[in-house]
């Protein structure tokens, strides 16, 4: 019996930007998750590279990750290519 995939997507929901306040998902910066032998794998951005905070949020991510059952390491990348715009952003609830 193969174990289900952990919710990487759900934890990365509970990660906030601290300027707007919306988890990360929504803001469009996590451009791609995997997850493989226990490791879950995201590939980030921040709003403008040299962010004040990109290691903050790093390491949020990272955190997040390590707090869910069935992974066992986290391997969190940063890239600005392509860059992020707004319109990566989910629309706000109404």
């Amino acid at each position: 019996m193969t174990e289900p995939l952990p919710d990487i997507h759900q934890a990365l929901r509970g990660v906030l930007d601290p300027e707007t306040g919306r988890d990360l998902i929504a803001m469009g910066l996590i451009y791609e998750t995997r997850f493989e032998a226990g490791t879950a794998h995201v590939r980030m951005t921040t709003t403008t590279r040299g962010c004040p905070l990109t290691e903050m949020l790093r390491l949020g991510v990272e955190a997040a990750l390590l707090a869910v059952p069935g992974i066992a390491a986290a391997e969190v990348t940063l890239t600005w290519e392509p860059l992020w715009t707004p319109d990566r952003m989910e629309p706000l609830p109404m």
